[in-house]
């Protein structure tokens, strides 16, 4: 590599660390991310900033946590005003195209679940004085990826680029219901599309019943995983003949709910090879009490975006489901490494991957995500394959954050970063003390009765979780209780552990103060 560096950025969405073979999966088969990952390093430690869709994306482009950035929970956009590292490289010369999915910005367009409400008695503030924030992300250039407004492809609507992305083809949603640009071409494909989509439109198949699981009729090479590898092909091709090197986010909506791989991807794993998690069916917090509770009343309708607790068989069907859709991922992405290769870019080309955020995946009985920070929601996968490193196949031990991604992509671009950057680069410096994740609920979800604010402290060897309102926390030792299922926090044998956890976490949130914007004085 003679001159600057290309990257190939890929993410998955809702996709747990242990859920690759280089991670130690013995069943899933990801041969082309196991290759990735045998020629780079792998980070074994690496954690989101929180674990919801929106929230940790914006980190990831901002390098910035969430308290920091504001997009605290899906349908708070990313504000223009906060810089990204994406901008910084176009700035410099990179051609930068984003492939797949965004979510930078909200998709349903519904109502919001939090809203200023006129108190009686007190005087209303004007309209424009209701939020802290004057521009307050709530005018038409954040609605840009809203689904119901999607009639033309997003490119066709921009003034400029999107958030530093000067070439953008866009998926929005997940599984056979993904839409946006991808949506578009689909339909252009087959007139006929929607009615190969949604379980009303699902083949016959009694082999596997779960919530939010159908075998789709859409097929393989009309589904968003086949279509963004294609455009991502192509995309790379035009810049074959370019001087300036490229940025090239490649961004799939699977294996995130409802698990619809399609094709001979829906049996390609059978539910009764796959064994459940250590902790299945353990666990006596209040909210998997209440989900459990739920499920065996069938008061939880487990239709939508809250977790929900799942019988054995349910979640046999849901992680081989899941295993379709991570098998067909990898196979697209071994089609683009090969295009790479013909096209001669592979040996100037760094290759990334990671998730935004796990997933429980029947870890305590539970599916999906939110409320409880167990291992399998906030640890991800993270490779770097540089072709010029002299170390292959090496795995760091260190804390890494998604924070990190945005500092250690523009250090190897030989970029400075802007004042506020709060990750490190993960390949010249030392990892951290400890990391910290943010969630901040909008809405109430089962097990509560107020929207939860969580903050959780990941060290070496102990995750601690605090949350506000609520009469219980937790400490687990990461060493002898991987599965996290012996909470220490109210422990008396645990106390000087506690009371040094908190310290380190309060330490770190120290560290992690906004330090922009800069100071006006004049020279």
């Amino acid at each position: 590599m003679t001159k600057r560096p290309n990257f190939l950025f890929i993410i998955t969405d809702q996709h747990r660390a242990d859920h690759l073979g280089c991670y130690g999966n013995p069943v899933v088969k990801t041969p082309h991310l196991d290759r990735i990952a045998a020629g780079g390093t792998r980070w074994d430690r690496f954690y989101v900033a929180n674990p919801i869709c929106m929230p940790n994306r914006a980190s990831i482009m901002t390098g910035r946590m969430c308290s920091v950035h504001g997009a605290r929970h899906n349908g708070i956009p990313l504000s223009k005003d906060h810089t990204t590292f994406v901008e910084l490289l176009r700035d410099a010369g990179y051609n930068t195209g984003l492939i797949g999915k965004s979510h930078l910005q909200s998709f349903t367009g519904l109502p919001a679940t939090n809203r200023f409400e006129a108190r009686q008695g007190l005087t209303t503030p004007s309209a424009h004085l209701r939020d802290a924030y004057k521009n307050n992300r709530h005018s038409s250039e954040y609605d840009l990826e809203v689904v119901p407004n999607w009639e033309t492809p997003l490119a066709e609507r921009l003034n400029g680029d999107f958030y530093g992305f000067n070439h953008v083809e866009v998926a929005a949603d997940h599984g056979d219901q993904a839409s946006g640009d991808y949506l578009l071409w689909a339909r252009a494909q087959d007139p006929d599309f929607d009615a190969l989509t949604g379980p009303e439109n699902a083949l016959p198949d009694n082999r596997i019943r779960a919530p939010q699981a159908w075998r789709t009729a859409v097929p393989e090479e009309l589904y968003s995983t086949s279509w963004i590898a294609e455009r991502s092909q192509t995309w790379l091709a035009d810049q074959a003949d370019q001087d300036a090197p490229f940025f090239l986010q490649m961004s799939f909506p699977d294996p995130h709910h409802p698990f619809t791989p399609p094709g001979r991807y829906w049996d390609m794993y059978d539910p009764a090879d796959i064994a459940l998690p250590a902790s299945f069916g353990l666990g006596d917090l209040p909210p998997i009490r209440a989900m459990k509770e739920a499920m065996e009343k069938g008061t939880d309708p487990r239709d939508n975006q809250n977790p929900f607790a799942v019988t054995e068989d349910e979640a046999r069907g849901i992680i081989a489901l899941t295993y379709g859709m991570i098998t067909m991922i990898d196979d697209a992405i071994g089609r683009v490494l090969n295009r790479l290769e013909r096209l001669g870019l592979a040996d100037d080309t760094i290759v990334i991957f990671t998730s935004d955020h796990g997933d429980y995946m029947g870890d305590h009985g539970l599916m999906l995500k939110l409320l409880l920070h167990y291992q399998g929601i906030i640890r991800v996968p993270f490779i770097w394959n540089d072709p010029t490193a002299a170390i292959r196949g090496n795995v760091d031990h260190g804390l890494g954050s998604s924070i990190d991604i945005a500092a250690t992509i523009l250090a190897r671009a030989g970029i400075q970063p802007y004042n506020g950057l709060q990750g490190r680069d993960l390949l010249t410096t030392e990892p951290p003390e400890a990391i910290v994740v943010e969630e901040d609920s909008q809405r109430t979800m089962t097990g509560f009765d107020r929207p939860q604010r969580v903050r959780t402290v990941v060290t070496e060897r102990y995750r601690m979780s605090l949350r506000e309102g609520e009469d219980w926390d937790e400490l687990y030792d990461l060493e002898m209780d991987p599965d996290e299922l012996t909470n220490l926090y109210n422990a008396a044998s645990a106390a000087d552990i506690r009371q040094n956890v908190t310290e380190t976490m309060l330490r770190r949130m120290i560290e992690l103060q906004d330090r922009a914007p800069l100071p006006a004085y004049r020279a």
